[in-house]
Order: C-alpha cells, then sequence, then structure tokens
C-alpha cells in the first residue's frame, strides 16, 4: 500500500499546485481530498514506510493549503495579543464607548483633510487670479469659471453617486432623530458623495457663500450610524428607535470637529436636532464631541498651521474695562435689530424656496438640468462679486475665514485708516481690515453694500442643488451688522464713553461677536451660539452682552410662532418632522387621528375601518390561519380579536409565540385552537379616535412603542405604527405646504 499511497499523496499535491496558480475556488475540494489521503497513509501501521512518508506528506499539504497566509507564528501571537488587550479595554469600558471615541476622531480626521483641501484650492485660485494681474478679462473669467466649474461637479457628483446628498441633511437628521427611518439618508454612497461634493462646495469659495456646519453634521451623523452599524454586530443590542445614542452623539461631533468647539457642539445638537433629549445621551455627547474637538486642534498643530491648541478665531480683545455699562443697551439694540433682520431673512429664504418647487420652468429645469443651473446660479454670484466690479465693496477677494477674523478685528478701521501712511503693517490678519475700505470709500458704505448684497445673495445661493450649509454665512453675516453698529458707536465716541471717571474704548470686534451670535441665533431658534462664540475666539469679556443680545434676538424671531432656519427647510421639503409644522401651523395640533384616518382611505379608496389592512387572528384561529398571518406580514406583534365580525380587542401575540405554536401543532391533525395553545399579551395602553396626532407621536416616542392600537370601546379600530404615522405627518405637510404664508 505503500506505492499507491504516494501516488496519491504525489497527484493531490499536483493538482493542489496546478489549483494555486489558476486561483480557482476547488482548492478546498482537492485540499480535503489530500487530508483524506494523508490521514489514511499516517493511520495505515502495516508499512513502516507510510510512517515515514506521512509527516513529509503532511507538512507539504499544510503548507500548500495556506499560502496566502504567511508569518503563521507571528499571525499567532498577534491574534493572542488583540485578544489580551481586548480583554483589559473591555473591563474599563464597553464597546459603545470606544465607538464613541472613534466617531469622534473619524469625524476630525474627515473635517480636517476636508479643510485642508479647500484652502489648497482656493490658494490655486488666488495664486492664478493675482498671475493675471493687468489682464481684467482674464481675470473675470478666472474669477467666474472657477467657482462655475466647482458647483457643476458638486451638483452633477452628488447626483449621480447619491441624490439624497444635495441639500444641508440637517432636517433630515432631525427628522430621523425623531424615530422616521430614512436609510438612504444614512448609505456609505451618501457619506461619499456629500464629501466630496461639499469640498467642491466650499472651494468655490466666499463668491458663493455657503458654508459647512449643516452638511457636516450630516456627514458625522452618517459616520455614527456606520459605527452603530459596528457596535450593534459586536453587541447583538440594537438601541430604541429614535433614541440612538450614537446618531445624538454624531450631531454634537458635526459643530465640535468644524469649530473644535465641545460644548457648544452639544448644547446646538440638543437645541437644533433633538426635540427630546434623553439625559443618558449627555454623557456620550460631551465625551464624543470632546474626542473630536481635541483631534481637530492636535491635527491643527502637527500639520503646523498653529504652535499649540487654541481658538479657532483667536481674540485678543482688552480685559481691563472692555465695555461700560451704558454700553449694555447697545448690545441690546444689536439684538433686536439682528432678531428683525433674521425674520426678513427667513421670508425672503422661504419665499425663493417655494418659487423654486413651484415654478414650472425652474422645476423642468432642475429635473433635467440640474449642472446647468448651478453652473448659471455660480456664474451669476462671481459675477456680482467681482473684484474689479462690485466685488471690492464686499472685500470679495477675503476666504470666508479670513472675512470673520476681519470682521472680529478689535481695533478700530477708521483710526487704523488714518494711521495706515504712517506705519507699515504687516501682512495676514494685521492688513485684513484694508479690504474693507478701498481707497476713496467709507467703512461704512462697504459694509452696507455687504450686508445688502449679500442678503439676496444668500437667498440665491441657498437654491443651489448641491451639498452645502447656511450656518457659517449666517454668522458673518451677524458679525458685519456687529460691526456696523460698532465701527458707528465708534466713530460718534472716538475718545471712547466716559462713565465713572474712566472713559472706556469702542471695541467694534466685541459687537460683531454678539452680532454673529445674536443672528445666527435669531435664525436657527438656539441659544447655543452665545456659548460658540466664546469657544470659538477664547474671549471670555463679552460673555454677558453677547447673552443678552442672543435672548432678545430670539425673542424677535419666535415672535408670533414664526419658523426657524431648519423648520422653513423641513416644510419645504414636507418632511414628517411634526414640531417644525406645530411651529407653523398651532391649528394642526388639533386633527385627530380618525380625521387623517378617513381622509386617507377616501383618497386610497379604501372602506376598512383599519385603513391599512392589519392582519388580524381571531382567538379560535387554527394553524392554517396563522401560518398565512406570519407569511403575509412581517410584523412582530398582532392583534388578537374575539372575532372578526366584533373586532373585540383581546390582545396581542408576539411572532416568536405564534411560531412556537405553529411547531407545538405539526404533530396533531386538528391542532388547537390559538387562544388555547398560546400566550395572548394584554394591551397596557390603547388610543381612540379621537386623540391627536400629537398625542400619538408623544405617546410613541415617550414610550418607544413600535406600534399603538387604536379602540372604540373596545373595537379595534386599527394599528398605528411608525410608517403609518409618518404618513399621517407627511399628509399634514402636504396640507400645511399649500399655505406657505400662514407660517408668517
Amino acid at each position: 500500500m505503500s506505492g499507491p499511497s504516494k501516488q496519491h499523496s504525489a497527484v493531490t499535491h499536483f493538482h493542489l499546485e496546478s489549483q494555486l496558480e489558476r486561483k480557482q475556488n476547488t482548492m478546498k475540494g482537492f485540499c480535503a481530498t489530500g487530508e483524506a489521503a494523508a490521514s489514511k497513509s499516517e493511520d495505515n501501521n502495516e508499512h513502516q514506510s507510510c510512517k515515514l512518508t506521512a509527516p513529509v506528506e503532511e507538512k507539504h499539504l499544510l503548507h500548500s493549503q495556506q499560502p496566502s497566509k504567511p508569518w503563521q507564528d507571528a499571525r499567532v501571537r498577534v491574534k493572542e495579543n488583540v485578544r489580551r488587550i481586548w480583554g483589559v479595554m473591555g473591563s474599563v469600558g464597553g464597546v459603545e464607548w470606544y465607538c464613541l471615541g472613534a466617531l469622534g476622531v473619524l469625524t476630525a480626521f474627515i473635517s480636517f483633510f476636508m479643510d485642508l483641501s479647500v484652502a489648497k484650492l482656493l490658494k490655486a485660485h488666488s495664486w492664478l487670479y493675482n498671475e493675471l494681474q493687468g489682464h481684467r478679462v482674464l481675470q473675470f473669467l478666472c474669477w467666474t469659471l472657477y467657482p462655475v466649474s466647482l458647483c457643476a461637479l458638486s451638483t452633477g457628483f452628488s447626483h449621480s453617486v447619491c441624490p439624497q446628498s444635495a441639500g444641508s441633511g440637517l432636517p433630515e437628521v432631525r427628522t430621523m432623530l425623531l424615530g422616521f427611518d430614512m436609510p438612504h439618508y444614512l448609505s456609505l454612497s451618501n457619506l461619499f458623495a456629500k464629501v466630496v461634493g461639499l469640498t467642491c462646495t466650499l472651494a468655490a469659495g466666499s463668491a458663493v457663500f455657503l458654508g459647512k456646519v449643516s452638511p457636516f453634521i450630516h456627514v458625522s451623523t452618517m459616520v455614527g450610524a456606520l459605527l452603530d452599524r459596528l457596535c450593534v454586530s459586536v453587541q447583538g443590542e440594537k438601541q430604541s428607535r429614535g433614541q440612538n445614542g450614537m446618531l445624538v452623539a454624531a450631531a454634537a461631533v458635526g459643530v465640535a470637529s468644524c469649530f473644535g468647539a465641545p460644548v457648544s457642539g452639544v448644547l446646538f445638537s440638543m437645541e437644533a436636532t433633538c426635540t427630546r433629549f434623553a439625559v443618558r445621551n449627555y454623557c456620550r455627547c460631551f465625551f464624543s464631541a470632546a474626542a473630536g474637538a481635541m483631534t481637530f486642534r492636535l491635527l491643527a498643530v502637527w500639520s503646523r498651521e498653529q504652535e499649540t491648541i487654541q481658538a479657532l478665531f483667536k481674540t485678543s480683545f482688552s480685559t481691563d474695562l472692555p465695555y461700560c455699562a451704558v454700553e449694555m443697551l447697545v448690545f441690546a439694540f444689536l439684538g433686536l435689530l439682528c432678531g428683525a433682520t433674521g425674520c426678513v431673512f427667513l421670508r425672503c429664504f422661504r419665499w425663493s424656496l417655494l418659487f423654486i418647487r413651484t415654478n414650472r420652468v425652474v422645476l423642468r429645469i432642475l429635473g433635467t438640468e440640474r449642472v446647468m443651473y448651478s453652473g448659471l446660479v455660480a456664474l451669476i454670484l462671481a459675477s456680482v462679486t467681482f473684484p474689479h466690479g462690485a466685488g471690492h465693496l464686499m472685500a470679495a477677494k477675503l476666504s470666508m475665514k479670513q472675512l470673520l477674523a476681519s470682521l472680529l478685528d478689535g481695533r478700530q478701521w477708521q483710526v487704523l485708516s488714518l494711521n495706515a501712511s504712517a506705519t507699515v503693517p504687516q501682512k495676514d490678519l494685521e492688513t485684513l481690515w484694508m479690504e474693507w475700505r478701498p481707497a476713496g470709500t467709507s467703512t461704512f458704505y462697504t459694509l452696507g453694500v455687504f450686508l445688502i448684497m449679500k442678503l439676496w445673495l444668500l437667498v440665491l445661493a441657498s437654491t443651489l442643488p448641491l451639498p452645502a450649509g447656511f450656518f457659517m454665512p449666517i454668522f458673518i453675516y451677524g458679525a458685519a451688522i456687529g460691526r456696523l453698529v460698532g465701527e458707528g458707536l465708534a466713530y460718534m465716541f472716538p475718545s471712547g464713553i466716559h462713565s465713572g471717571g474712566s472713559a472706556s474704548q469702542i471695541n467694534p470686534g466685541g459687537y460683531a461677536l454678539a452680532g454673529a451670535a445674536a443672528f445666527s441665533g435669531a435664525v436657527t431658534h438656539t441659544i447655543s451660539p452665545a456659548i460658540l462664540v466664546l469657544e470659538l475666539t477664547g474671549q471670555r469679556t463679552h460673555a454677558v452682552p453677547t447673552l443678552v443680545a442672543v435672548l432678545l434676538a430670539n425673542a424677535v424671531a419666535r415672535s408670533h410662532r414664526r419658523a426657524s432656519l431648519y423648520d422653513v427647510l423641513s416644510l419645504v421639503k414636507q418632511l414628517p418632522h411634526l414640531p417644525s409644522l406645530l411651529r407653523s401651523s398651532p391649528q394642526l395640533s388639533d386633527v385627530q387621528i380618525g380625521q387623517v384616518w378617513c381622509s386617507q382611505e377616501a383618497d386610497e379608496g379604501e372602506g376598512g375601518a383599519s385603513g391599512a389592512g392589519e392582519v388580524l387572528l381571531e382567538r379560535q384561529s387554527g394553524l392554517k390561519e396563522v401560518r398565512l398571518a406570519l407569511s403575509t406580514c412581517p410584523g412582530t406583534k398582532f392583534p388578537i380579536v374575539a372575532s372578526h365580525e366584533s373586532r373585540i380587542l383581546l390582545g396581542f401575540a408576539r411572532r416568536s409565540d405564534l411560531e412556537t405554536f405553529l411547531r407545538s401543532q405539526t404533530d396533531r391533525p386538528n391542532g388547537m385552537q390559538l387562544g388555547d395553545g398560546c400566550s395572548i399579551q394584554p394591551v397596557p395602553l390603547q388610543l381612540s379616535a379621537d386623540t391627536t396626532i400629537q398625542q400619538a407621536f408623544h405617546v410613541m416616542s415617550a414610550l418607544d412603542a413600535q406600534q399603538l392600537y387604536v379602540t372604540d370601546h373596545g373595537q379595534l379600530c386599527g394599528v398605528i405604527t411608525w410608517p403609518k404615522l409618518k404618513k399621517m405627518i407627511m399628509s399634514l405637510a402636504t396640507e400645511e405646504s399649500k399655505q406657505p404664508q400662514c407660517a408668517e
């Protein structure tokens, strides 16, 4: 048997080598054959030659079976070390906390490299524009075609990869955090399209005047969703609907990774995205936001952009007497002014969005020629801001960061202009103010032109179908309002305001700080910008006047139940975001379930009371009925009624209990009735047809219920689920969108 065994092993080894060279998938079958032959020759004790050759053959077979995994000993040692490290890490914290830390780090890396790419593209544009000095036509083409091509690329790429990547994304995040499923907005393709498209949009520069914050919150949420799937796969537990701590923390990380501001990031996520914030997510949000902010600032140090960790827009206001008590009245006036201006902006913003979505010509263009529309709008924006035209009155050469840095300058531009000929200022931040005071032009004139022009330019830019945000432009616009007030006050009191025997010099940068927070807070209906400006600048001296301005601006903006920026986007997009609907139309809070149910049944031509064809099981149901219910309905709970005629609700049965009931009755030809062989659970809470949609929504959110039963004197009328509740709210949104004037 020695000869045949050797021959068989050699043939097997030959087949293994030939299959490895051809990379075929049948290698395992021949390997198994070789193993069987080798084990047979090894176990055979009749011939000594088989005992000598079997170990050699087995060694060759083991070597040929795993040719793609070299260094087996090293791999084993690495796996053992990873297990030990994971055991130590598991004793310190759970998998979720490591995923939260990874969320902050990954989001910060994306934000930093996005900013780095944008800075390189903007630098290239500026270099090309300066190289064409003296050729106005070529400079105009360079100034306009560069943002036009980038906006067209952003639109075409985002819509070709994932159409849901266009826009801000924050209204959809708010809707998902309420508990509604929108899987396309959390996909990996959406993440890729959003990052690339947003980078192109930001690289278009201040000519397009769009921002990063809101879409980056969406990017952070998508990263959080991917990490949440990893966490679920490891733990095997899925968090409750709408209370996913990973997604809630991701909204905070998005702001923290943009500005390096963890505290305001958490507060902004609570105000702007969460209608009901769970206290258990508080520590998670701060941990993840701190990890993101620290990583973002460390990357700036490691890339040698900064020498140490510091505020993104570091200011150096005087701490001796930053403002006097009388100036609090001016800060209060600034808050009221920002609130009123915010109302005007929101009205124009909503009108433009409604016009885009209702005008047939624009709809036809957006449906077939989105790239052409984006290029045309970008051409208009770039032409208006051309530096040799009206752009020299709007500091058009400055980027978004340079605009904000120049507006937050604590020095008085009027004084600097008088001393400009006597001193030789340094470059970079020290000379940015000169863009606001071109030769023979007053600072008040340029600031006024900037405020008037940028208002309608931002409204026009908001119609672009590409990934973009509005928070940073709004923030800069508010800083310009505050700067105008501060420069005006400094012009009126050139020697400062005297109070209590001491004079306080006017600091226009402090008013720009308060104006940025007040206007952005008024437009978004949030208070957190008051904390954001403090973290963003590292300035603590103007905390109180900034908070006063933000509160007064919010009071004006929230009056008469006006909608915020994100409420307007939710209403125009007809998203099932109930708080936005109720804020815009308070009368919708009295709409009952039965009213919407009846209208939907009339539209669909259905006459059943349940309105959705729910699967009902009788107490006397048998195997056939149970098997049919399980095959036709994917739900986890099934209502049990006394009979289909009476529809008296007895309780519900879980899918697992019904499957157990089927398995237990397979051997019985007649079988038992459902009520005798299956556990029927009582219904702890029932709704009536008179219950309002708002009440049903709050009950399902508070109880984390997947479905609620609607009854009338014990008779089952229907089942409310999240998809059905979403359909009801969307029907209300459709009706409300037909009345755009009601929100104002």
